[in-house]
């Protein structure tokens, strides 16, 4: 009986076995060790380094635990998240996702093969199209924790296409991405790499 209690509770969201929400003025003072690389506001000047400014909230938790546990490797960061905790983590993801991205430039000749695979895919290739996860505007899908992509840089797309064709990052559900960047040409990646640096609200 009990059980069945908490089940309706948690059914109707009366009570959650979530962990709390973050909180985006605790976040700014604990991202401090994240400004070097990726800004203070999250809008990283490195091309490497991805902008955080605007992502939803829940992908970047996903990210943040991911690194931290070792399922994602990024030898930057190495042990740079080792003495934050959970509450901490969010409360770093809420700041970001709170902050507005800042758009960049696109080679447009570049960028308009790139829109074409990004809006319409490659049937030829089984390619499906980037807007069925991350939208038309690339602004992502925050309740799958589907990233944004609008206005990240370049270089950081390509090269995270070309490790999920790798599987050198896979740390993405079900292989999603793994699947899409392995039917994906070095062409094809830097064209949607540049069309997605200039795609920003």
């Amino acid at each position: 009986m009990k059980n069945l209690v908490i089940g309706t509770l948690l059914s109707l969201g009366l009570i959650s076995g979530a962990q709390a929400a973050g909180d985006a003025t605790a976040g700014q003072s604990k991202t401090a060790v994240c400004a070097g690389c990726h800004g203070a506001d999250g809008n990283s000047m490195v091309p490497n380094f991805p902008k955080l400014a605007g992502q939803g909230e829940k992908y970047l938790l996903k990210q943040l635990n991911d690194i931290k546990s070792g399922n994602r490797v990024i030898v930057e960061m190495t042990g740079l998240l080792d003495n934050l905790n959970d509450q901490d983590l969010q409360d770093i993801a809420a700041y970001y996702a709170g902050k507005k991205i800042q758009g960049g430039q696109a080679d447009a000749e570049l960028a308009a093969v790139g829109e074409e695979i990004y809006r319409a895919g490659d049937e030829s290739k089984g390619l499906a199209a980037c807007t069925a996860c991350h939208g038309p505007t690339g602004a992502g899908l925050e309740s799958a924790a589907f990233p944004a992509l609008a206005g990240q840089h370049a270089a950081y797309i390509e090269s995270s296409l070309v490790k999920f064709s790798k599987s050198e990052r896979a740390n993405d559900p079900n292989q999603m991405m793994r699947g899409v960047a392995a039917k994906m040409s070095e062409a094809d990646m830097k064209a949607v790499a540049q069309y997605i640096q200039g795609l920003y609200n």
